[in-house]
């Protein structure tokens, strides 16, 4: 669903995708991996929680947990940011790290793409790189079906034909998975839903 209004829903699940720009491999090609997770912490800082996730080589899949002001696990107040919001603060964030990456490796064609697909009026406000697809997915989940639907989906991503990163899905290194499925999962620590 492409966003056209704010959300605001608070103590509740939601999931998003974020894409890098023409499905560019952005997130591989710049091991972007260790910056997303220092954007995980920040999420959490907030007392918002990742639930699930599964970043592909050029997309990010999660599914978070937004608390209200009065809930438990909120430790500083969310009451002017919506949903939007933080994933734009996320992206951009994001962003810059990817492109001081590629500037780094010296990947002039990415980033002459980048430059080209920056619209003229935003071009016109300063901005210079098109990292990411203009819009995002987002998702508000109020059943359980559809929570442990979405996360079996977004753990799956990286078996798919078109993928097929690894051939066990719970051994993806960059991904959740392993978190619900395995006993011994020392990747990213997630929180389990039912804490919810």
């Amino acid at each position: 669903m492409a966003l056209k209004k704010s959300r605001y829903d608070k103590d509740v699940f939601y999931f998003f995708t974020i894409t890098c720009y023409k499905w560019i491999n952005l997130f591989s090609s710049t091991k972007i991996y260790d910056h997303i997770y220092s954007w995980f912490d920040i999420l959490k800082s907030k007392g918002i929680q990742i639930t699930a996730f599964t970043i592909m080589p050029n997309h990010l899949h999660a599914i978070i947990f937004y608390p209200s002001e009065k809930s438990k696990i909120n430790s500083q107040t969310n009451s002017e940011k919506s949903i939007n919001q933080i994933i734009g603060t996320g992206k951009r964030f994001m962003a810059y790290e990817i492109i001081k990456r590629l500037k780094d490796n010296k990947e002039k064609e990415i980033m002459k793409t980048l430059i080209k697909g920056v619209k003229e009026e935003e071009n016109r406000k300063g901005k210079i790189h098109q990292v990411f697809q203009p819009s995002f997915d987002l998702k508000i989940i109020v059943t359980r079906k559809f929570l442990v639907q979405k996360i079996n989906y977004i753990h799956m991503n990286p078996v798919v034909p078109k993928w097929n990163l690894v051939d066990d899905y719970r051994y993806y290194p960059h991904s959740s998975a392993g978190f619900y499925e395995l006993e011994n999962y020392n990747g990213y620590p997630v929180t389990h839903f039912d804490e919810m």
